[in-house]
């Protein structure tokens, strides 16, 4: 997946979390939620500082897990932005938590 250079060059406390120069994610679904968020931005769903902004306001609240951080800040802004709603998000856990979906690796 080719990034775009401002989703890449994130510095400081929101930098991407790398080895070696390379991505890391510690389960699917951090992979998932960053390509999640460079799509939507990619297709135009939201500007990409909208997206910066909500995770530094996360990070800044002290949270530490880095992609807990980038998930809770694309559903803000997605929630915000209409695309989708707060119930379908409470939804859709609840269905992984009830085992009613298959988990995704």
């Amino acid at each position: 997946m080719a990034v775009d250079r401002t989703i890449a060059s994130l510095d400081g406390t929101e930098a991407l979390p790398r080895k070696n120069g390379e991505l890391v994610f510690q389960a699917p679904w951090e992979g998932r939620a960053f390509g999640l968020a460079v799509v939507l931005n990619d297709k135009g769903a939201y500007p990409w500082n909208d997206f910066r902004t909500r995770l530094v306001e996360r990070i800044a609240d002290g949270s530490p897990d880095y992609y807990e951080n980038w998930l809770h800040a694309l559903e803000s802004l997605l929630v915000d932005r209409g695309i989708i709603t707060g119930d379908d998000i409470h939804r859709r856990t609840a269905e992984y938590q009830a085992l009613e979906r298959d988990p995704v690796f």
